[in-house]
């Protein structure tokens, strides 16, 4: 059926078709696209989700470096200028403390990881009790926070730079604990990072 239109300032008809209503089917696919795709938004993990798991990962990994270095080995380091293997792991507990208390808003903490003891054990209780520290203070943290700047050491920059960097400085450190460990025969515990 056709529509006839008057255009005032032609004098002549204009033919129009009657608008067309949706059929069924195009709303259904409309809706399910829809539905798709805000469900596929709410699945996606935050940076924060997936941050969470792998320092988990990281945490239980660096502690499997810990506890496979026997203690006599702890006074070991490849040369003069280098820190020792228990050295290494009190400043990677130190390097966190302090990057979650100074500028990821880490509750305040009497933890001091470089003045804890020298032995195995007082090592591995003062890195396990940093790892749960930051991880705390990153359970604390939302994703609109992690856009805040700082004012770091290094310069002006934000939360999630600061996530980042702990991230890969606790790597960088790990990673020379795998020479120590190779240099006194010790195999280093098999990488589990996912």
């Amino acid at each position: 059926m056709k529509h006839v239109i008057k255009h005032t300032s032609l004098n002549h008809p204009i033919t129009q078709s009657p608008p067309i209503l949706m059929s069924p089917l195009p709303k259904i696919i409309y809706l399910s696209i829809l539905l798709f795709s805000a469900l596929t938004l709410q699945g996606q993990e935050s940076l924060l989700e997936d941050y969470k798991i792998k320092w988990k990962n990281a945490t239980e990994y660096t502690l499997e470096f810990a506890r496979a270095m026997p203690e006599e080995e702890y006074s070991f380091k490849p040369a003069p200028e280098e820190m020792t293997f228990g050295e290494q792991l009190k400043h990677i507990a130190g390097n966190m403390v302090w990057l979650s208390s100074s500028y990821l808003n880490g509750a305040k903490t009497t933890l001091d990881p470089m003045n804890a003891g020298t032995s195995k054990k007082e090592i591995i209780a003062i890195l396990e009790k940093s790892f749960a520290y930051a991880a705390v203070t990153v359970d604390h943290l939302n994703e609109k926070m992690l856009s805040q700047n700082v004012n770091f050491t290094a310069g002006i920059m934000t939360k999630r730079r600061i996530l980042l960097l702990m991230t890969d400085h606790v790597t960088h450190h790990r990673g020379q604990l795998v020479v120590y460990m190779r240099l006194n025969g010790i195999k280093p515990p098999d990488y589990v990072g996912w």
